[in-house]
């Protein structure tokens, strides 16, 4: 049974532990806002290009792009979208299951997020690349794995790339989810559903007719890797949007479940210590007597 001096310091360490949960909420309350802001507001801009890019693709007649090149997937590349570090919940747990589900043999992983690195050694699968981004992804950031995926999908080292990343969905709810990224097949719309949710739905052929300058060509040849390099960019934004809410709601709940403890061992120091005392009277009281 431990003693009074053995709960008391038990006590001071979980008020310890709980101080330092309790800013690490607060840090990461404070990324969690911004990360989330960044995300939210990249959704129209993403949803407004696909759009456009979706009217010029299916007005520009037979164009065709090596990025939109259609082979058999013998090999597939899959930019892995994961966290740098832990203490967010089950997050990396269920984003890297979903990993786990593809073929060793036939997937090779582009990592963004040392989780995600760590996960492709450990599993022994075939790492291409390993990147990181920061709290708030630059554009430049993106633009460099997408580089590297679009080089990797135009050189055949990869007939398909997709991105496995964290959907921000709200504050407690964040899902993985897989979204093909090359090639870029038919253009889709994409409209914000409940929660953040993307849903895709299909365009129909443009009944308009478009004039470019200098040429269909020339115009979508530089309009798609954008294309591709944003919607790279926005799955980063998500991911990180994910991680700061899984780290905030994580700490608040490490920091609840300190304070609940502290008040167990409270209780428990004090049941302790007037048994101590009712023990130490009744010795008292049994000499006392016994002296006559």
């Amino acid at each position: 049974m431990p003693s009074t001096r053995d709960i008391r310091r038990r006590i001071k360490s979980v008020k310890n532990t709980a101080q330092i949960t309790k800013a690490m909420q607060m840090v990461a309350s404070a990324k969690m806002r911004k990360a989330q802001q960044a995300a939210l507001s990249g959704r129209p801009y993403a949803q407004l290009m696909n759009e456009v890019l979706a009217a010029a693709v299916a007005g520009a007649g037979d164009f065709n792009h090596p990025l939109m090149e259609s082979r058999e997937v013998r090999k597939r590349a899959i930019i892995l979208v994961s966290t740098d570090k832990g203490l967010c919940g089950g997050l990396n747990t269920n984003l890297l299951r979903e990993a786990a589900r593809f073929s060793k043999d036939t997937t090779v992983y582009i990592c963004a997020g040392r989780k995600g690195a760590q996960f492709v050694a450990r599993s022994k699968r075939e790492l291409a690349a390993e990147f990181s981004y920061k709290d708030i992804p630059a554009f430049a950031e993106a633009r460099a794995i997408s580089k590297f995926a679009q080089d990797l999908f135009l050189q055949g080292k990869a007939d398909r790339v997709d991105v496995l990343y964290t959907n921000f969905v709200s504050t407690l709810v964040q899902k993985p989810e897989t979204r093909p990224l090359l090639p870029v097949g038919r253009i889709q719309k994409l409209e914000a559903g409940v929660g953040g949710h993307n849903v895709a739905e299909e365009l129909d052929s443009a009944t308009q007719e478009y004039t470019f300058e200098p040429g269909a060509g020339d115009v979508l040849g530089e309009l798609l890797p954008h294309y591709v390099n944003y919607q790279v960019f926005q799955y980063l934004q998500e991911a990180k949007a994910s991680e700061q809410s899984a780290r905030m709601v994580a700490m608040k709940n490490a920091t609840d479940n300190a304070k609940q403890l502290i008040k167990d061992l409270t209780l428990e120091y004090n049941k302790l210590r007037q048994a101590n005392i009712t023990k130490e009277l009744l010795e008292i009281t049994t000499a006392a007597m016994a002296m006559g």
